[in-house]
């Protein structure tokens, strides 16, 4: 919901999930956009991906760096060379153009926060 004065405040469900497409991600990866530039944000998108058990996310690579924050379920993320086992309240953080990617290894979604600059930099 948008406040009085640009403010965005809402449940997380009341964002439409969209499913990531096949050419980036297996089937049962999904992510919710809850705060985006057309929100009134300048410098930050701040997303929600749901990965149902041994769904993952493809290798891939931008030239931005990403926050994240594991919310529920547990999984790994490969980093470069290394690949970590990552579960509830653990935070990972990506620099820019190092090939990363997702897989939920656990018996129930993997959800995470992940926050990327709206204006990425090479």
């Amino acid at each position: 919901m948008a406040g009085p004065s640009g403010e965005k405040v809402g449940h997380y469900e009341s964002v439409k999930a969209e499913e990531v497409p096949k050419d980036m991600a297996s089937g049962g990866v999904r992510v919710r956009w809850l705060i985006k530039g057309e929100d009134g944000a300048r410098a930050f998108a701040m997303r929600l991906f749901e990965l149902d058990p041994g769904a993952e996310i493809k290798e891939h690579s931008h030239p931005w760096e990403h926050e994240i924050f594991v919310l529920e379920g547990e999984g790994t993320v490969g980093i470069g060379g290394s690949e970590y086992a990552v579960r509830k309240d653990y935070f990972i953080f990506i620099p820019p153009n190092v090939p990363h990617r997702y897989k939920n290894t656990g018996s129930k979604v993997l959800k995470f926060l992940c926050m990327i600059p709206l204006k990425p930099t090479a």
